[in-house]
């Protein structure tokens, strides 16, 4: 006897269709998104009047998504975009301390205005006067394009403004997104790193595919590269570690068994003898250039030296004898202060003053460093972090050590040197844990809470 399918089942079924549909018409359009595309598992979710993603699954309600594919199937296509550009943006993970409310529409402006500007068949749509008044003011700007930018532009709108924002760019549902206080558990953590590799291999199969970028995908690399950059600044300092061999017991290099059976049949003569050295990656000598023009900030600075130093001065990162060296520049160098331990940092936090304001010039600041190496001040440097907002001279030359630029804000790609590694901080974050004292399991705490 065949099976009678209900009203349910076949929502369920012409739902599935759809959205089987939806991702072949982008498709279509969009080549290099297949795994990106692909990237969402569809869960059936009731309440919902749009499409939601946690970063792992495509949340939708039957109802609403049969009732819209008739009567307005091309908001589908967009809505089912704009939720795989959150993920590819990283939105979901970079919010910080930053207000939920303005960084979800923040986020939706970003999306929706590299949607536009594709201009692909399965997306388009006229745009209203609102969105051409913002995208206008966001160009205008110079400031560059993401998330983070369109924040501390929302934030000078007044109430008004920012509620008609919000209503004219929703698109899709975000209550899935990481909860505030807990957005590094494991399953977002993976969902997270997931979304990485699928970001790289979207621009690796779009510049695969060669020809001259249109204004939408030069907006989309520019996304996908910025989100990489606002990768864990923790992790960013692994890349200056050094390798080297300290006069330390590696008990994962030996048998403990075998040595103690040693031990027991022959006395004092051991089987297997246990290396008394081992390798580690830490740093020996660190150099920090602060810029001091006039867009940076003291509480900012303050900030940022506590966050860096709480991961250099860990135990598995610092060698006995370490030394960070940290220098203010503008134009010109204008201070220079050398911590070997914490209590010399706790000092240094206590007595700060930032010096300068003029000009950004990055090339005394290299210059010094090379005068210190050659008069033997500095013999093993592991590293140079340069904290700035970008707007300077360069060093064309590259240096023989490993250097970074730390940006502020969105910074011209091009104009940084191509040897120079890169990252676009998130300064909100450290700010609102600093300030309001919220931070958890902070490094900096249990750190400097011993004695130097």
């Amino acid at each position: 006897m065949s099976h009678i399918q209900t009203q349910t089942e076949w929502e369920e079924e012409m739902s599935e269709k759809i959205l089987k549909l939806i991702r072949h018409e982008l498709y279509l359009d969009l080549r290099y998104f297949g795994p990106a595309l692909s990237a969402l598992a569809f869960s059936r979710t009731e309440g919902l009047l749009t499409f939601a993603t946690d970063g792992m699954r495509l949340y939708y309600s039957t109802e609403p998504l049969l009732r819209v594919f008739q009567k307005n199937a091309a908001f589908l296509d967009r809505a089912y975009l704009h939720c795989v550009l959150h993920c590819l943006f990283r939105h979901l993970w970079l919010m910080g301390g930053r207000k939920k409310r303005l960084w979800s529409v923040s986020c939706d402006i970003v999306a929706e205005y590299v949607i536009d500007s594709m201009d692909k068949p399965s997306t388009k749509r006229i745009l209203s006067l609102i969105r051409k008044n913002v995208y206008g003011e966001l160009q205008s700007s110079r400031r560059g394009i993401s998330a983070a930018v369109v924040y501390e532009w929302l934030k000078e709108k007044s109430e008004k403004e920012q509620r008609g924002l919000a209503e004219e760019f929703y698109t899709d549902d975000h209550r899935f997104w990481p909860a505030e206080n807990n957005p590094f558990a494991s399953a977002c953590i993976q969902a997270k790193e997931n979304w990485e590799k699928t970001a790289r291999q979207t621009e690796l199969e779009r510049s695969f595919r060669g020809g001259e970028q249109t204004k939408g995908e030069q907006l989309l690399s520019s996304q996908i590269k910025a989100a990489a950059g606002r990768r864990s600044y923790r992790d960013f300092l692994r890349k200056f570690t050094a390798l080297k061999e300290e006069p330390r017991l590696d008990p994962e290099e030996f048998d403990l068994g075998y040595y103690a059976y040693g031990l027991e049949l022959y006395g004092n003569l051991p089987l297997i003898e246990p290396l008394e050295t081992r390798e580690t990656y830490k740093i020996r000598e660190f150099v920090i250039v602060i810029d001091t023009s006039e867009s940076t900030s003291g509480t900012l600075v303050q900030s940022f030296l506590k966050e860096t130093f709480s991961v250099l001065s860990q135990k598995q990162s610092f060698f006995a004898r370490s030394r960070i060296r940290i220098l203010q520049c503008d134009n010109q160098i204008q201070r220079e202060d050398v911590v070997t331990c914490r209590r010399e940092f706790e000092r240094l936090m206590e007595e700060i003053t930032l010096l300068g304001g003029g000009g950004t010039d990055f090339r005394p600041a290299f210059s010094y460093v090379e005068l210190l190496r050659k008069q033997g001040q500095i013999r093993r440097l592991d590293g140079l972090l340069y904290f700035t907002d970008g707007k300077g001279i360069y060093p064309k030359k590259r240096p023989e050590y490993p250097t970074a630029f730390l940006f502020l804000e969105d910074y011209e790609e091009t104009a940084v040197p191509p040897w120079a590694m890169r990252l676009r901080l998130e300064p909100e974050e450290w700010l609102y844990e600093y300030e309001t004292g919220e931070r958890r399991n902070c490094a900096y705490h249990i750190g400097l809470s011993g004695k130097g």
